[in-house]
């Protein structure tokens, strides 16, 4: 089977995110004065084939601890959901 995984990847709390500070630092200049707390992560689409649901979510994880995500600054979720075969 074939399965669409998504990961979230974030910063942990306390971890300083430059990218989100310059963000939360410009948007007053473009009229946007009632926004704080900008965070910036990123987002990861992949295509998995693997036996269910539960093994391509296990083999994302793995590749989120490996390759993905940095876990000393970073957390992820992963969400996992079957394509339909045509």
């Amino acid at each position: 089977m074939r399965f669409e995984a998504q990961v979230e990847v974030t910063h942990l709390p306390g971890v300083l995110d430059p990218q989100g500070a310059t963000v939360e630092r410009a948007l007053p200049a473009l009229g946007y004065t009632n926004v704080s707390c900008v965070r910036i992560g990123k987002s990861i689409r992949l295509v998995v084939d693997a036996p269910d649901a539960e093994a391509a979510a296990a083999q994302v994880d793995e590749m989120c601890h490996r390759l993905l995500a940095n876990p000393v600054i970073e957390a992820f979720t992963v969400e996992v959901v079957a394509l339909q075969e045509a």
